[in-house]
């Protein structure tokens, strides 16, 4: 390899060495808060103690996560999701693509993550200002199917019947997430988003 071909390597490896050591730190941070809130209640744990307990400063605390919400609100599944979705053909039923999605490459993510997940969608469930503000993500991530739809049917994004697909597929989630964590993470959580997906791309028909 040449110096140039070397120097440019590393000028590549070095992104992605950084980013890796950002999604540790962020990590790290939601890993203790976490411990934090299963020992002491969610309300009881501050950021500063989080902070301390992540040996991270309170201003670098708030350029991972700009909320003590945000800690279990957020993840790392979108970006993965997002690419699984982007790679299904255009011409598939809006539906079906985001099952296989789901199904396909985060299939994995759950199973390796489930008791963190589980845990995390179990605070949202049952604190009252997490279930306020997932509701607001749960309306940004409806605009953003509603964004896909509009894309890929020629639409317009504002066409109120791409926004009644997204929030139909949008509540078939949120239902299927609420059973899977009353019933303590006991079920397949990929079966169940297999079955209910596909029970709503056949029109909800009981």
């Amino acid at each position: 390899m040449s110096t140039k071909e070397t120097s440019t390597a590393a000028a590549v490896s070095v992104p992605g060495l950084r980013e890796r050591k950002k999604v540790q730190t962020r990590q790290r941070i939601r890993r203790e808060a976490y411990r934090l809130v299963a020992e002491q209640g969610y309300d009881a744990t501050t950021v500063d103690q989080i902070a301390a307990a992540a040996d991270v400063s309170r201003s670098t605390f708030f350029r991972y996560f700009p909320t003590k919400e945000d800690v279990v609100l957020t993840d790392e599944y979108d970006p993965a999701f997002g690419e699984a979705l982007e790679a299904r053909p255009a011409d598939e039923p809006i539906v079906e693509s985001i099952r296989h999605a789901l199904t396909g490459s985060l299939a994995h993510v759950f199973a390796a993550d489930s008791a963190e997940l589980l845990f995390r969608n179990r605070l949202i469930f049952t604190i009252p200002a997490l279930r306020a503000r997932a509701m607001d993500e749960q309306l940004r991530t409806q605009d953003g199917i509603a964004a896909l739809l509009a894309q890929r049917t020629g639409r317009d994004p504002a066409d109120l019947e791409l926004s009644c697909v997204a929030a139909a597929i949008i509540g078939v989630s949120t239902a299927v997430m609420r059973h899977w964590v009353q019933r303590g993470g006991a079920e397949d959580l990929v079966d169940l988003y297999d079955r209910h997906l596909d029970f709503l791309s056949h029109g909800l028909r009981l």
